[in-house]
């Protein structure tokens, strides 16, 4: 569906926007590929990688912006929207900027893309849309919620809206494996809580799940990818075996596990070999055929947590992951 197209991504100098493009160009060859983003020094240092290639343009643009997205829209056929205020302690002190972006922001995608005729959107989610105790969670569940309803918000045009939703991408910019890397020296690495878990997923299984997610989607479907759980201590063995670990507390919005799907989910999601498809309850489009492709019903009482997940990735795998790819750590 991508090859030979013309495709936006929204926050496209973020750690997935950057892997993404450089994925899509190799893979796909679209005649067009548009980098929206409100970050001027990312644009030019990622700009350097793609000089003299005339399939990537460079659109400076916030979200917030729906004029700015009508213009950068001109001919676009599918959109990753991937642009969010995402880091848990901002947008609890910035609750007002979180809303804008990732709600407001969300609002102004999904009218762009019907008046400008785009095929498909694919927006990116987190665990933490799922019962959220955040505003960044909370927020995030907003933005599904508008994605799923745009498909109804469409009318009689052919743009299609789904959703992917994932958890803690390993080695990202803000994330714990570069936090414990840059303090591994010091001998003390800060645990907020003994117990903690997270979900595992690299950027490229994230690619994955959004390029599945562009082929199989009808509209309205959030995609929930299968993937490892972790203690956060046996990360932290992981980087710096011999450390001591300080134990810190959870910090205001944090869970002690992730989900990604809530039991009052369990009636419309279906399971896949490597993934879960959350179907909508409006216009009984969780019994559509068309939707469910084969997925086998969960039981009325399951739920996807970070604690009673039945993959675990082992402190060796991550071991193993953080010494294959040290040099890309913390860049993306």
């Amino acid at each position: 569906m991508l090859t030979r197209s013309h495709i936006l991504v929204t926050g496209g100098t973020g750690s997935f926007g950057q892997r993404f493009v450089a994925h899509a160009l190799a893979r796909y060859n679209p005649q067009r590929l548009i980098v929206y983003s409100r970050d001027e020094m990312k644009q030019w240092e990622m700009s350097k990688r793609y000089r003299g290639d005339d399939r990537v343009r460079f659109f400076i643009g916030d979200v917030r912006d729906g004029d700015r997205l009508w213009r950068a829209l001109d001919g676009v056929e599918h959109v990753v929207h991937a642009a969010a205020l995402k880091i848990v302690p901002v947008a609890e002190y910035n609750p007002f900027e979180c809303v804008k972006t990732n709600v407001l922001g969300a609002m102004n995608v999904i009218d762009a893309c019907i008046d400008r005729r785009v095929k498909r959107v694919v927006a990116l989610s987190t665990d933490k849309a799922s019962s959220p105790v955040n505003l960044y969670g909370a927020s995030k569940l907003a933005s599904d919620k508008l994605f799923v309803a745009g498909n109804s918000y469409a009318a009689s045009g052919d743009t299609r809206f789904a959703v992917v939703r994932y958890g803690n991408v390993m080695g990202s910019r803000g994330s714990v494996i570069p936090l414990f890397l840059s303090l591994a020296h010091t001998g003390t690495l800060p645990i907020t809580s003994a117990e903690m878990t997270r979900f595992m997923i690299t950027v490229d299984e994230g690619i994955e799940l959004v390029l599945h997610a562009f082929d199989d989607m009808v509209g309205g479907e959030i995609y929930v990818r299968r993937i490892p759980s972790m203690k956060v201590v046996d990360i932290a063995r992981a980087i710096a075996p011999d450390a001591r670990h300080d134990i810190i507390g959870i910090r205001p919005g944090e869970k002690l596990h992730e989900q990604m799907i809530g039991i009052d989910d369990a009636p419309h999601t279906y399971e896949y070999q490597t993934y879960y498809k959350i179907l909508p309850a409006i216009h009984e489009w969780s019994s559509d055929p068309a939707r469910i492709t084969g997925g086998a019903r969960v039981a009325a009482d399951f739920s996807y947590r970070s604690d009673n997940n039945p993959q675990w990735m082992t402190v060796e795998a991550l071991r193993g992951w953080v010494e294959r790819n040290r040099d890309q750590i913390g860049r993306l």
